[in-house]
């Protein structure tokens, strides 16, 4: 920061760019009113430096974001940390200030620029924790500035797990029982004593029905201090844990939901309650693995009809209940009961663009961090153009007929003595998405573009190593030993046993590994259909395709 000699003695960032970005559109691309930004100052706050759980999705939004404000004809000024981002190129905002992003940081910045609203859900969760710390602090009413899409009072009913379940009861919504340990006003959580830890924690978990529950720590990134825990000494640290880390001293505990199947819905509404479901994702992973660790799918392969629409259904009830304007996601959980629909639970709700917005918007081709921009600028749907497909507008909900697969890239090279066995707390570093005709094409190349080499030698293992440490752990190394074990004989309903992950994917599993033997055999159809490259193909069959 560069001191400019002020009375108060104030430092007063400077920007790297002043005037130095494209200037404000007044053309309107879009239809309605040209110029929804005409005239206004927009604040956005990106996410800060890359970090696990905070990579590169969120310069993905906040580069949209840019360009979709100053389409608008507004005038943007960019806070974010890192400079190797491409939102803080001097092109992509009107002003840019490579700044910590930190409520005293961003206040110096809003008494400099006066801006006339802040965007603060396309950095993460970053952005919403230091927004609401500003407006707490009550810079923002002290120089007007509005927060401008989602309210401040919906980023406190999904934050606050006390507010969320109570506004998720009152819709009639099931949750998973759950209650909370607090800090007391005045008390340290590194200073509280093993008793009164033991005694408040063990309240909790008869609260919620006993072991094993998930602990989950509010206003934290990635996941950080939470996981699903089955003994009572594990659960002593996590809380204790989760209690520093947690900007509001409150540790989640939950009854467990895991082993169901975790699922995503993208949602988008506007300010006139139009609302779309952009798409739906679904773990292969089972509840317990963070989603940002799991291999991912869209559109859902295992939820039946009757159990899509009432999640499709809720998830509109509660974005309209709470208000949110742009685009956010809202988790479920889902198990088959043996009714039609089978039986599903509200996780969470994100109020703000997030790591599966950017997958949904590259897997749709609906630009969710444009289109959020637009709508916290004022904007309906129905008047902004979606400019990838040049026909329709934002209002109209994509439809996919190609499945989408997603898989972690893990840093495995860099920390080869990390236990990268997967839980609610993240440790991938980034993502490979493919694009397929069928979930085993879309696998195959997922895996593929990951360039991922398992960890073990598998033919080194005994069948019972191999189902204890490679089937039962989730790991990185599991999709290779699923294909491992079909090639030992193992059965589907051992792999499904061991695995806990739905049998659909199993079976589509099994599927590849029958394919790649049937070249062997000589039938080489089968693998083609499945997604093999011909090279794979060929060395399977041992000889070389001509082209």
């Amino acid at each position: 920061m560069t001191d400019t000699g002020s009375d108060d003695g104030a430092v007063v960032p400077e920007p790297v760019t002043d005037g130095g970005g494209p200037s404000p559109s007044t053309d309107a691309t879009d239809g309605g009113d040209a110029g929804a930004g005409e005239g206004r100052t927009i604040l956005l706050i990106g996410s800060g430096p890359i970090q696990i759980g905070q990579a590169a999705e969120f310069d993905y939004s906040g580069a949209q974001a840019c360009r979709a404000l100053q389409e608008e004809g507004a005038e943007v000024v960019l806070v974010n940390s890192n400079p190797a981002t491409i939102m803080t190129d001097p092109e992509t905002a009107d002003r840019v200030y490579v700044e910590p992003i930190t409520p005293e940081a961003i206040a110096e910045v809003i008494r400099k620029e006066q801006p006339d609203g802040v965007i603060a859900g396309l950095g993460g969760q970053t952005g919403l924790n230091v927004t609401a710390e500003l407006a707490e602090q009550g810079v923002l009413e002290e120089h007007d500035v509005e927060i401008m899409g989602t309210p401040l009072d919906t980023i406190y009913a999904t934050e606050d797990r006390d507010l969320f379940r109570q506004r998720m009861e009152d819709l009639g919504q099931p949750m998973p029982k759950s209650t909370t340990v607090t800090l007391d006003e005045g008390e340290s959580a590194t200073e509280m004593g093993e008793a009164e830890l033991k005694e408040r924690v063990e309240d909790a978990v008869d609260e919620v029905g006993g072991l094993p529950v998930i602990a989950r720590t509010t206003y934290t990134l990635g996941g950080s201090g939470s996981g699903v825990v089955h003994e009572m000494d594990e659960l002593l640290e996590r809380t204790r844990k989760g209690l520093r880390l947690s900007r509001n001293d409150e540790v989640l505990i939950t009854e467990s939901i895991s082993g169901w199947v975790e699922l995503e819905y993208e949602v988008m509404r506007d300010a006139g309650d139009s609302c779309i479901i952009i798409c739906n994702m679904e773990n292969l992973d089972p509840m317990g693995i963070h989603t940002g660790e799991s291999t991912v799918v869209t559109p859902s392969q295992v939820i039946p009809d009757d159990g899509h629409q009432e999640m499709r259904d809720a998830a509109l009830e509660v974005i309209r209940d709470l208000g949110i304007q742009g685009g956010c996601n809202i988790q479920f959980a889902w198990r088959d009961d043996g009714t039609p629909g089978g039986e599903y639970r509200v996780v969470e709700v994100n109020p703000r663009v997030s790591r599966s917005s950017a997958l949904a918007s590259k897997a749709t081709g609906y630009p969710i961090a444009r289109v959020t921009a637009k709508v916290a600028l004022g904007k309906r749907l129905h008047e902004i153009d979606n400019e990838i497909t040049g026909e329709t507008t934002a209002a109209f909900e994509p439809a996919i007929d190609y499945v989408v697969t997603k898989v972690p890239r893990w840093p495995i090279d860099k920390f080869p003595e990390t236990d990268f066995t997967l839980s609610t707390a993240m440790k991938s570093t980034g993502e490979a998405m493919s694009i397929g005709r069928t979930f085993e094409e879309s696998l195959l190349k997922a895996l593929r573009s990951s360039e991922y080499d398992p960890a073990v030698e598998f033919d080194a293992l005994e069948d019972e190593e191999l189902r204890e440490g490679y089937l039962e752990r989730p790991s990185p190394d599991r999709p290779y030993a699923m294909f491992e074990a079909f090639e030992r004989g193992f059965s589907v309903e051992e792999v499904v046993e061991a695995t806990g992950i739905y049998e659909w994917y199993v079976e589509r599993f099994a599927r590849i590994v029958d394919a790649s033997q049937e070249v062997v055999d000589g039938e080489f159809t089968p693998a083609a259909v499945a997604g093999f490259t011909n090279a794979e193909i060929s060395a399977l069959a041992g000889n070389v395709f001509e082209d």
